[in-house]
């Protein structure tokens, strides 16, 4: 196979494999710790009216998300990658942050969460998903 195309094909198939892991974490994540009372996180508008009311329990799972649904697609990339896998795991983790970014600018969640997703759920899960996956040569 065609080391550009299959390059391509690494980089849609993580970008669709942690997006399907970010939702499925996120869509547990009311079953597992309950929003608070009173809270409609079905739509942006419901989130944005009532994100003062959610406590730090709350931003686990979110973090969670984003960490392994960044981690699933950087690995899933550089696993299937030809050449570049570094490259190409660091651009899934760009491309989960810069959804994180608009996430920050779309829903006042506090500033501490902004900045521990921000840091830490991006980019150092997409460099440990390219170390892993350069061991497995």
């Amino acid at each position: 196979m065609n080391p550009l195309f299959r390059n391509t094909l690494a980089v849609l198939a993580g970008l669709i494999i942690g997006s399907i892991v970010n939702m499925t974490i996120l869509s547990i994540s009311g079953s597992i710790i309950p929003p608070p009372n009173g809270t409609d996180v079905t739509t942006t508008e419901g989130l944005q009216a009532t994100m003062h009311l959610f406590e730090p329990k709350h931003f686990l799972f979110p973090f969670l998300a984003h960490a392994i649904g960044t981690f699933a697609g950087a690995l899933t990339t550089a696993l299937i990658a030809v050449s570049n896998k570094t490259k190409l795991a660091f651009f899934i983790g760009a491309f989960f942050l810069f959804g994180g970014i608009v996430m920050v600018y779309t829903l006042p969640s506090p500033v501490w969460f902004s900045i521990i997703d921000l840091v830490f759920a991006y980019i150092p899960t997409a460099y440990l998903a390219s170390r892993i996956a350069s061991k497995k040569k």
